[in-house]
Order: C-alpha cells, then structure tokens, then sequence
C-alpha cells in the first residue's frame, strides 16, 4: 500500500506539471509532455535511494522505517527502508589475532571492516608460568530469525559493538583460560592438537572453572655414580632429589560430576561459533632456550643410547663372528671327521668286500677244483674203466682166438712193411769176388735169397722182443675147428 501510494503521488506531479506548463500560450505539446517526464523521473531517482536499499550477499540487514517498524532482512536484491535507516550486519564474523595488523575504522556503518576484528598476537601464560604470544582466529555466525537478530541488535546496536564488548573479550578470555589448563612443555611435547580443541570447545560451550593445587610427586631416585672405583658396589649409592612439587589444574565440578563452566553470553542473542583455530605460539626466549637445551640433552641421550645399542650390536656381533668362526671350525674338522670315517668305512667295506669277494673266488675255486678233481676222478674212474673194459675185451678176444686178428694184422703189416723194404732195396750192377750161386759165404750182394734170410731173422727177432707166438694154441685149433 505504501509503495501504491507514493507511485499515485508521482503520478498525480506529473499531471499537475503537465497542465501548468499547458496553460501557458505558445508552448508546444510535447515539449510540455517531455518537460514532466523529466521533472517525474528526477523526483523518482531522487527518492529511489530513499525508498529501497540492495542488499549485499553474506550480510544480514536491521531495518527501521520511517513509520517506526523494524525487519530483518536476508535476502539478496533490492528492499525497501521507506526514508528509514539500516544497518548491515555480516552473518559470519571474524576475531582473529596475527602479528601483522592493520588499522581498521569501526565508525563507518557500511564499511565492511568493521565485521570483523584483527588484533596483535595475544601475550598468554601457561600453567608452568612460561607466557607466549599466540595467533588464532575464530569465527561467529550470528542469528538470521527476526526474533533473535532484533533482540540481538538493541542490546549491541551496531557490530562494532558486539565485537567490542562480547566477541572480541570471549576471544580473549578464552585463549587465556585454555593457555591455564596446559603448560608450556606439555604443549610443546605433543598437546597442540588437545590445547586447539579445548580452545574451539571452550569458545563455543563456556569457559571450564577450575582450580589450582600445588601436588608433591615422589621420583624414584637413580642408583648410580660416576665413580667407576666403585664397581658393582655404586648400585648403593643415590643421587637426584626424592620428590618435586608440581602444579595440576583440576576442573571444577557439579553435584552430577560434570565440569562447571562460565557460559559465553553471546551464545543467549544465538550466535554461534562455527570455527577456532590457534595458528601459531611463539613462548619467551628463557623457555626457547630452556627447550633448547632439554632438546640437545635429549638428543645426547638418545645418540648415548644409539650408541650403547650400537656397542652392544658390535659386542652382539664380535660374539656372533666368533661363534660363527668356531661353528665353520667345528663344521670344518666335523667335514673332515666325517670324510676321514666315511673314507675309513669305505675301505673298509671295500676291504670286506675284496676279502669276501676273495673268499668267494677261493670257495669257487674250491667248489670248482672239487668239482674238476671228481671230474678228474670220474673220468679216470671212467678212462680205468674203459680202459678195463677195453682191456677185458681184449683179453677175452685174447683168449677167445689166441689174438688171431691181431696176429694176422701184425703178420700182415710186417710182410708189408718187409716187402716194400725189400721192392725198395738197392742192388749193384755188377757183384765183384763173389761166390758162385748165391753162396751165403761169399760177400753179401743183395740177392732174393739174401733179402729173404734176412728179414726171417728180423720177423724173429720181432716176434721175440713181443713174446710173439706165431703158432696157434691147440685149443685154439680145436674152437677154429
């Protein structure tokens, strides 16, 4: 309705400019049509700016109209204000602490600096007394319904506010309680990650109460000394200090057992924190050095360490080499051994088998000998035998015909062998001073007579050497008859 009536306004000045500029003789039309064309598009510019606003992306707006209402706008575009007033509030604010600032002006509404805050690195101390300057950064994002935002926006008014008097101190305070609940060591010797985690959840859920007591710790006290006259009996002596006081912060606690925590009171107007991070820490030069110091002894116990482990692998190892030189020795002379035995062994089994072998070449030859002397027996037993059978054949043919066959065979072989003799004798031609006829007292000459004489006395002299009878027994005879 509003914006229907200031477009019926601009409307009803155009009209009246037109019929004044009419009424005057002389002027053109058009001319006058044009004139309150302008005269209306210059008023309209002039209180557009006046009537509606763009709003930004990423912001949330707090308007007032002229009338005395108040919205929240969100949206990205154009909006009406109607000649009131607004403030542009960024939904995710940020508070960071870094150490290169740079001035920002929290007077300009509109500037958009002014939705968040850059602060110096923060000067924290740690449990253990050790102060250091820390970076970090933490972002909020405030509410976007109408019934938080306005609530929100009357008690700070401007954002410059809210991050003045509530998000810039929680910051603040928060990095400092969390630095209480954690020395410096402890954060330096693993505890960065825990000490950015109670940081984030300390900002968003409330600060811990707790409490501060001084705790005596019993160490247990190193046996040992430097004096190496003493042997195995330095174990008696002490040194070090029996016990030390420390500082332990404990939360404090409700009848339920849950920690006691001081709310955040932005956290009433809905406002969230959606982001904490601690980015940096840079502790006082003692501590470095202190640090420093720790570090190099605890690198000199650990290279010492090193090097008693190495010692020890060396020792482990001259051990090793010298057990292993001894197995190969033992290994060797075992090889040796083994082969001297097996050697041994050998011969000796080749002697058994040599003298087995011998043995059996003895027994087989025994058994062949025996073999070849009842063979030898069995043929002289077999040739006697013969040889008796062939003499009783003999000597029963013998008796049987007085060995007539036998004696004819001689007979025979001896008139053959006396008439080649006699066919191949050698006579001369012509017989000098011989006797007449033939006598046998003349010189001999190789006559028929002479040769016949002649073998008659060798055929005797045979026949006498063999106990030759020529004549047939009687009784002979009588069987041939």
């Amino acid at each position: 309705m509003i914006m229907i009536g200031i477009l019926l306004a601009i409307a009803c000045g155009m009209a009246a400019i037109a019929y004044t500029l009419r009424l005057r003789k002389g002027a053109p039309p058009h001319l006058v049509w044009a004139a309150a064309a302008l005269s209306a598009l210059g008023l309209g510019l002039g209180l557009f700016h006046q009537v509606f606003f763009y709003a930004e992306p990423g912001y949330v707006y707090h308007v007032r109209t002229i009338t005395g209402q108040e919205n929240v706008v969100a949206d990205v575009g154009y909006n009406p204000h109607l000649f009131g007033r607004y403030n542009a509030w960024k939904r995710a604010m940020t508070v960071q602490a870094v150490a290169e600032t740079t001035s920002t002006s929290l007077n300009a509404e509109h500037d958009s600096r002014t939705s968040s805050a850059s602060l110096p690195p923060l000067n924290i101390m740690f449990l253990d007394q050790v102060d250091a300057d820390a970076e970090a950064t933490a972002r909020f994002l405030i509410p976007t319904d109408e019934a938080s935002f306005l609530e929100m926006a009357h008690a700070y008014r401007t954002p410059e506010n809210l991050l003045r008097t509530a998000l810039i101190p929680a910051f603040k305070e928060t990095l400092q309680g969390t630095a209480s609940l954690m020395s410096a060591e402890t954060y330096y010797s693993g505890g960065r990650t825990e000490f950015n985690s109670e940081f984030e959840n300390q900002l968003t859920h409330g600060i811990y109460n707790v409490r501060r007591e001084e705790v005596a710790v019993k160490s247990i006290r190193a046996k040992a000394t430097a004096n190496a006259s003493l042997g195995a009996e330095q174990e008696q002596e002490q040194y070090g200090d029996a016990e030390k006081t420390i500082w332990v912060v404990r939360k404090v606690l409700d009848p339920n057992g849950q920690p006691v925590r001081k709310l955040q009171k932005f956290t009433d107007y809905g406002i969230q924190v959606i982001e904490g991070r601690v980015t940096d820490m840079r502790p006082n030069t003692k501590f470095v050095e202190r640090m420093q110091l720790k570090q190099k002894a605890s690198a000199d116990r650990a290279i010492a360490r090193e090097q008693k482990i190495q010692e020890e692998e060396q020792r482990l190892l001259a051990i090793a080499k010298g057990e292993r030189e001894v197995a190969e020795r033992q290994a060797s002379a075992k090889v040796s051994q083994i082969q001297k035995t097996t050697e041994a062994e050998t011969d000796k089994q080749l002697a058994i088998t040599q003298a087995e072998k011998l043995r059996e070449e003895a027994k087989i030859m025994r058994e062949t000998a025996q073999i070849k002397l009842e063979k030898a027996h069995f043929e002289a037993e077999t040739r006697r035998t013969l040889a008796e059978a062939e003499a009783y054949q003999k000597r029963v043919i013998l008796k049987a015909d007085n060995a007539l066959a036998q004696k004819l065979d001689a007979e025979i072989r001896i008139h053959s062998l006396w008439a080649e003799a006699f066919a191949q004798r050698r006579v001369p031609a012509n017989v000098f001073g011989a006797g007449g006829g033939g006598s046998v007292q003349g010189a001999p000459t190789g006559s028929d007579s002479e040769a016949r004489t002649f073998m008659q006395l060798l055929t005797l002299d045979a026949a006498k050497r063999l106990s030759y009878e020529r004549e047939i027994a009687p009784s002979q005879k009588t069987v041939s008859r």
